[in-house]
């Protein structure tokens, strides 16, 4: 069975993800933003074995600790899509900007494209390309946990920002009409920031998506 905990990290209160499977004990990090200690010691603290670190895009809060957790424990980094390279080789520049540690480089080793199954133990997990907020964002859907991490997609009453470079407003909501709300109603969603969320929730009461459903 998987299992996860929310860890929030950073003092942008981003939501990195431990998903782990009971039977092999397997982990991986989706959004590894920072305070490596605190997730070295969460993972050890439940005897996990990290076999891979996740990323839905770029951005700094989302990618800060991956470098130093992906050489600690030698595992590979998975996500995002190659049109946010441009973000992780950016890195060094994003943390003297708002004054964060400046991280180890993140080398990817699997860019996604979408249409993908990522696997932890015997569990597959969907890629789902959602550009706009970042132009390489893409989405995580477990169907046995009835939950998708939206990154900084879709939030509980709100999306994400695209005022960034190579956001897209329009790209973004197509992305979430096409990606987020085909799945079934009843998703449970963990966001990048804020709390979690159902789809149909969203589809019917977020304010900048109400009447987009299709």
């Amino acid at each position: 069975m998987l299992h996860y905990q929310i860890l929030t990290v950073t003092p942008f209160a981003q939501n990195c993800t431990l998903l782990w499977d009971d039977e092999s004990r397997e982990a991986v990090l989706i959004d590894a933003g920072g305070e490596v200690a605190r997730l070295k010691q969460t993972i050890e603290q439940l005897q996990l074995k990290l076999v891979a670190l996740w990323l839905t895009h770029g951005h700094l809060d989302h990618a800060g600790a991956v470098g130093e957790l992906a050489q600690y424990y030698q595992v590979p980094v998975i996500g995002p899509h190659a049109e946010d390279a441009f973000w992780l080789d950016a890195l060094e520049q994003q943390s003297k900007m708002f004054g964060f540690p400046v991280p180890q480089p993140v080398v990817v080793n699997q860019w996604l494209a979408g249409n993908e199954t990522l696997y932890l133990g015997q569990y597959p997990i969907e890629v789902r390309f959602t550009p706009g907020h970042t132009p390489g964002h893409v989405v995580l859907y477990s169907k046995d946990l009835n939950l998708v991490w939206t990154g900084d997609v879709l939030f509980a009453g709100s999306i994400g920002r695209t005022d960034f470079p190579r956001g897209n407003h329009a790209q973004l909501i197509a992305s979430i009409q096409r990606e987020l709300f085909s799945l079934p109603d009843e998703t449970r969603f963990i966001a990048g920031h804020g709390p979690m969320g159902t789809i149909g929730q969203e589809k019917r009461t977020n304010p900048f998506l109400a009447g987009r459903a299709g």
